[in-house]
């Protein structure tokens, strides 16, 4: 682990982090041995439009039954189980963070997906995978911290079979301001390595990769963000992000709006396909 990705675990890990999961559980009245991945959704899909961005990349990825799909920064589960559940793929899913990978074993054998959905803790420089292993990858909203682009999509090109899709979604720089922190992904520009939608194409093309695809989902990300904030008006629900980010989830989500708005950042999916040579 090199100092920025150590730098990155400290970020995210948290003490306790399924102990707050499951007392959140409890204070939203669901029953930790009836779960379903969508009871989930409100904690373990974190990224800027939640669940409904989920379902936006399983779209464009296509998974289905027999497919095994590598979910590269998983976090805590959330996409590789909602995938699982609708598609019938396999999927693994690769962090960082030990306590991430933690968790989302736990909340996986509470859902019952143990048998299709696996978690490892690795890099995303260096997979602990053969080549071509996998039928395709998602990323969503991890990239954000790796400065080294080309050691990351040279790896995921690496690990999928020749002609297999893959679909990130990433939240992009826009302009040369500095962006209003902290946010997310980073306190500060210490460890924030944003790219721009204009230079991704090069980039994965020169890791082995055919962009098919690129969508701008700025004012997608807008109203989520308005949503969530309006929603918390009176206080955290018992199930959200803030259980993964701690006190300053809320100086972080205004952030992310006010970047938005200020169009200093824009979310971004884009699929790419391995090409065959």
């Amino acid at each position: 682990m090199n100092n920025n990705e150590a730098a990155v675990a400290r970020h995210y890990g948290r003490d306790d982090l399924l102990k707050r999961i499951f007392a959140g559980l409890q204070a939203a009245g669901l029953d930790r041995d009836a779960l379903g991945p969508e009871d989930l959704s409100p904690v373990d899909e974190f990224h800027i439009g939640g669940r409904e961005a989920t379902k936006m990349v399983m779209a464009r990825l296509d998974p289905g039954e027999g497919r095994h799909i590598l979910d590269v920064g998983c976090g805590i589960g959330g996409a590789a189980r909602t995938m699982a559940a609708e598609t019938g793929c396999r999927v693994t899913g690769i962090d960082l963070t030990p306590e991430y990978i933690e968790t989302a074993r736990a909340l996986t054998e509470l859902t019952g997906q143990a048998e299709k959905v696996a978690f490892e803790v690795a890099s995303a420089l260096d997979l602990p995978f053969g080549g071509a292993t996998f039928d395709g990858a998602i990323s969503i909203h991890m990239a954000m911290n790796i400065p080294d682009r080309a050691a990351l999509y040279g790896e995921i090109a690496r690990v999928l079979k020749p002609g297999a899709v893959f679909c990130l979604y990433d939240v992009m720089k826009k302009g040369g301001e500095i962006l209003a922190y902290p946010v997310p992904w980073a306190e500060t520009p210490d460890t924030s390595h944003l790219e721009t939608a204009e230079d991704m194409p090069a980039l994965l093309e020169n890791a082995g990769f055919e962009v098919v695809e690129t969508e701008d989902l700025t004012q997608f990300g807008l109203e989520f963000m308005r949503k969530r904030l309006a929603a918390v008006g009176d206080g955290p629900p018992p199930l959200g992000a803030h259980l993964i980010m701690g006190a300053s989830a809320p100086v972080k989500f205004r952030n992310i709006l006010d970047n938005l708005e200020n169009g200093r950042i824009a979310p971004i999916q884009m699929k790419a396909r391995r090409r065959e040579s």
